[in-house]
């Protein structure tokens, strides 16, 4: 049911969310997003990219005032070099996690996310399938888990990414790792206790907001957490993974639509 007046805080996922299927965000979403913060409406890009991935994502969403990133691990005040979160996984604690995955679902090709500079490569063995850009350095596992990693992905050859997912989570406790899906064929294995609601959380605590009073958009598993942390409004793209759909208040139009910007120029025009 629509919420009357307006929210404190908008939060938005952005590949299959806010950006559109050629991987680009129209003038439209910009036009209004920038509406929406001369509304006094903050603005946050949740999204999976990691920090090494930050201007592009800035580009995407240039009207944001935060930036929650690697699903939460990392979060940027936009004015500020300085994460206000930087959560990492300890190198010992993936490699054992790693094999007892192995060991209970067969072989994963895996690569990491272990550097936060812009354009950072990826390391290990590059995914089939990966549709976006990347430069992935080539390094054996071991090399990959000698430290600490923002990230871990990782795909089966034998199973769906859904049914990966299930099966991940049953092997690996909460205590140990976050795993989630965005969309792509793997699963991505995060810090414990890192998800785009605890990263939205930081946000909310900075600038003093209430749950209640944030909108979220989404359309993937890994925007649940913050489907079920933020009270305002749950709104999925008309694209999303049927438990987005399942999870939402609402549904707007599919991302190569527009649709996250002509669910807000509605709510902006009320």
């Amino acid at each position: 049911m629509p919420r009357s007046g307006l929210p404190k805080l908008i939060a938005t996922d952005l590949d299959g969310t806010l950006v559109r299927s050629d991987d680009t965000v129209s003038a439209y979403t910009h036009e209004v997003l920038d509406r929406v913060r001369a509304a006094g409406i903050r603005i946050v890009g949740a999204t999976g990219r990691g920090p090494r991935l930050s201007s592009l994502t800035r580009a995407d969403i240039r009207a944001a005032d935060f930036l929650v990133l690697a699903h939460g691990g990392w979060v940027y005040d936009v004015t500020d070099p300085q994460p206000l979160r930087s959560a990492r996984l300890p190198g010992p604690v993936l490699s054992t996690l790693l094999d007892d995955l192995e060991r209970a679902i067969g072989p994963l090709t895996v690569m990491v996310e272990a550097l936060e500079h812009p354009d950072s490569p990826l390391w290990g063995t590059r995914t089939p399938d990966w549709r976006y850009e990347v430069v992935v350095e080539e390094r054996p596992r071991h090399e990959c888990v000698a430290g600490d990693v923002i990230k871990a992905y990782a795909c089966s050859a034998a199973h769906d990414v859904d049914d990966l997912l299930a099966a991940a989570r049953s092997v690996v406790p909460p205590a140990v790792a976050t795993i989630t899906q965005a969309g792509l064929n793997v699963i991505e294995i995060c810090p414990p206790a890192v998800d785009k609601g605890t990263g939205l959380a930081v946000v909310a605590e900075t600038v003093g907001v209430d749950p209640a009073d944030v909108l979220v958009f989404g359309d993937m598993p890994n925007d649940l957490p913050m489907f079920a942390w933020a009270g305002w409004q749950r709104v999925a793209v008309a694209n999303a993974h049927p438990t987005v759909l399942a999870a939402a208040d609402e549904v707007t139009l599919t991302n190569d639509l527009d649709g996250v910007a002509v669910y807000l120029d509605r709510l902006l025009s009320r």
